[in-house]
């Protein structure tokens, strides 16, 4: 039997956390593979509203699906979709010594699921923030890297998901006109101004879903896993190019996407610092060639969505996320006209809790 309908709780007890999505501008799979990657957080996102109940009962409501669920705070058994990441997170606190004590949780917000704007990540901080505030600790005591450590576990272990650390890291680390060079080698997180200046990046739907644990995602993982056991290195970003090249097929292509891709995002940070919008555009085009041909993560639905996207005039477009689907990133100088259903993304703030 599911759990009775707990007490009311006292308005004292009410948080409101927002965790922001991410546009990942350019370095696709290279987290995982100890490379480097330019995200930015975006101002859609998910908001959690908590409120501490007396009872050990966390209830939560998911908005945009109309579900319910609750489970006692001690329970461990495993669960599916988005109940997966309310479990996740209560245990994955509690195991970092958080006191997690029995909530009502409503989750809503404005961010799509299963898109490339990474709806997941954006629900694991959202969920983090408003349980650490409801047990009256501050995000900074464990510090945010920790907190996207905590996400990423919930992810991997919880939900079945292989991802990296970039989302969570551009979730909680977001910066309002800025990207974010992150260095996975070393989780070195430097932001890098991203001013506009009247182009506009936009994302356009390839109205196919993708589901980060089904099974492409983490065979690719599982690829560049077994390109660093033949090649004798820790990661992939550390391999000589040269070295890639014996590398039986397709793990050479796979080598040689996270090489290329982290020169790209090198050559990205310069675009931005020299405010050249047109050299960005051609990099975002390059990537999603070698993300089409080295990585294979896209799909005859993304391709028709690039071209849509080019023939409208965009500087440059790529697949974004997991692949497989989702949304594609474009570039537009200020006289360019996107597609009238595209949707502009800005850089915004990181997760932080909401003042009514």
């Amino acid at each position: 039997m599911p759990p009775e309908p707990g007490p009311e709780p006292d308005a004292l007890t009410r948080v409101r956390a927002f965790g922001p999505g991410r546009v990942n501008l350019i370095g696709e799979h290279t987290d995982y593979n100890g490379g480097l990657a330019l995200p930015f957080a975006i101002s859609q996102g998910v908001i959690v509203d908590a409120a501490a109940v007396d009872d050990l009962v966390i209830r939560a409501h998911a908005l945009d699906l109309g579900e319910d669920f609750a489970f006692s705070v001690t329970q461990r058994e495993r669960e599916h979709g988005w109940r997966a990441f309310v479990i996740g997170m209560a245990a994955e606190l509690e195991a970092l010594g958080v006191d997690i004590g029995g909530a009502k949780l409503k989750i809503g917000g404005d961010l799509p699921r299963g898109a490339g704007l990474s709806s997941s990540a954006a629900l694991e901080v959202a969920l983090c923030l408003a349980l650490l505030a409801l047990a009256g600790v501050d995000a900074d005591e464990p510090g945010r890297l920790e907190l996207a450590r905590v996400c990423a576990r919930v992810e991997n272990e919880w939900v079945g998901a292989q991802t990296g650390l970039l989302d969570q890291l551009a979730s909680l680390f977001g910066e309002p006109d800025a990207a974010l060079l992150i260095d996975f080698a070393t989780l070195a997180v430097e932001p890098v101004p991203l001013r506009l200046c009247g182009w506009r990046l936009v994302v356009l739907d390839s109205a196919q879903r993708h589901e980060h644990a089904d099974g492409d995602y983490n065979k690719r993982r599982a690829e560049c896993a077994k390109a660093c056991e033949l090649l004798g290195v820790q990661t992939l970003s550390e391999a000589r190019p040269s070295a890639a090249l014996q590398l039986p097929e397709p793990l050479a292509r796979r080598t040689r996407h996270v090489l290329s891709e982290n020169e790209r995002v090198r050559a990205a940070v310069s675009a931005l610092r020299d405010d050249d919008m047109h050299e960005l555009g051609v990099l975002l085009s390059s990537s999603h060639a070698s993300l089409r041909d080295d990585y294979e993560i896209s799909t005859p639905a993304v391709e028709a969505t690039v071209a849509r996207l080019l023939d409208a005039g965009a500087a440059g477009a790529r697949i974004m996320g997991g692949g497989f689907g989702g949304y594609v990133l474009a570039l537009f100088a200020p006289d360019g006209q996107p597609p009238a259903d595209a949707i502009d993304v800005r850089p915004g703030p990181g997760a932080h809790l909401l003042v009514d």
